[in-house]
């Protein structure tokens, strides 16, 4: 059974909102969900679903922007029903609702490698949805920047050729040394961005690899497996201590800055729980400012898809110290946000497609980089 606002409550002073569904089969969770969702004025909930059936039928018929989806259900779970939300609405962005489980962070990578955007970690306890101002400002925050995502592809394709919207091609500054090392920040998004980068990179790639990724702790060490069963290059969360060593990858643990100490010579690992940095720990800038410490001009930087702007301070002292960012493009990525934010601060050498980042990158590493 489908439940739904007419499309008259989706303006608000002349503006559209961001169009939701929310699909859980608790009655109770749905309700509490749809309630902290309203509590934001450019956001309507359209509609809600208690089964992955009745939400296919609700996208069908209700055009959401964004479906909140639960994962556990009868009928028709939320994996199942995934790859059908996306065949029935392409443009659709889709935002797991996972428990902080072992199996929950399992399922909810294959959900973001199947094609979901983004996932929620949704309290166990119905008491716990209610009082967790956290959970609110996460969950809204993701709806609105996944939802102004969608308007924005929408517009750009609707009003404006593509090619007027791509960035225009800029030169690659010189390389005055050859890279050391590899930094990576992503966010939303992330997981896949990171799978395909990793795969291209291949099993040969001559640098260590340093990987922060907002995530939570349980999600993290799944990630690490994630990457390591893609073939490529091994990756497990870093430990404290332990050497920075080529070919290796190096996955920021959870609630742990993840920073490189000593010197080129012998960089080690230290993990840190100094405050967060844009509201995040893991955060992408203590990374790249330690990089920029060890390393110097002999690093480069992948910025990934992600929202916010963590990793723009970092970035900025790579680049002064003589090293090279490469960004993400906005039509590959699921928020513009991370990437963006270095593209705009003039700070990128190149702005590509996820599918030719990796190409770029080993180019850098052999010094024929060529033009972005």
């Amino acid at each position: 059974m489908t439940a739904y606002v007419p499309e008259t409550a989706l303006v608000s002073s002349g503006q559209p909102r961001i169009k939701v569904l929310v699909c859980d089969d608790s009655a109770v969770i749905r309700g509490l969900i749809v309630r902290l969702l309203e509590t934001d004025q450019s956001i309507a909930v359209v509609g809600t679903a208690a089964n992955g059936r009745d939400a296919i039928a609700a996208v069908a018929r209700l055009r959401p922007d964004v479906v909140v989806l639960d994962i556990e259900m009868p009928v028709m779970d939320g994996l199942t029903a995934l790859p059908e939300l996306l065949r029935v609405e392409p443009r659709l962005q889709v935002v797991m609702a996972s428990t902080l489980t072992t199996r929950g962070a399992e399922v909810t990578l294959r959900a973001l490698q199947l094609g979901a955007a983004d996932y929620v970690p949704k309290p166990t306890a119905v008491a716990g949805i209610a009082a967790a101002e956290g959970f609110r400002q996460e969950l809204i925050g993701k709806v609105k920047a996944l939802g102004m995502t969608v308007r924005r592809r929408f517009a750009a394709r609707s009003s404006v050729p593509a090619a007027a919207v791509r960035p225009m091609p800029r030169h690659m500054p010189t390389v005055a040394a050859r890279p050391e090392i590899l930094a990576i920040g992503a966010s939303t998004g992330g997981p896949q961005a990171l799978f395909r980068l990793v795969r291209d990179l291949g099993s040969g790639f001559p640098l260590p690899v340093l990987i922060t990724q907002h995530m939570p702790a349980t999600f993290l060490s799944i990630l690490a497996d994630h990457i390591t069963k893609l073939g490529c290059l091994p990756c497990r969360e870093a430990r404290e201590g332990e050497s920075v060593e080529r070919g290796r990858i190096y996955l920021a643990p959870g609630d742990r800055h993840m920073l490189v100490t000593g010197d080129r010579t012998a960089p080690r690992i230290t993990l840190s729980r100094a405050a967060p940095e844009n509201f995040c720990r893991p955060a992408v800038d203590p990374m790249l400012r330690s990089v920029a410490e060890v390393y110097g001009g002999r690093a480069i930087v992948a910025m990934l898809t992600g929202m916010g702007q963590d990793g723009l301070a970092g970035a900025r002292e790579i680049v002064a110290k003589g090293g090279l960012v490469v960004a993400q493009d906005e039509a590959t990525s699921v928020v513009w946000g991370m990437p963006g934010a270095v593209v705009q601060a003039e700070l990128a050498s190149a702005v590509l497609p996820i599918d030719r980042m990796g190409e770029r990158i080993l180019a850098l590493c052999s010094g024929a980089a060529g033009t972005a």
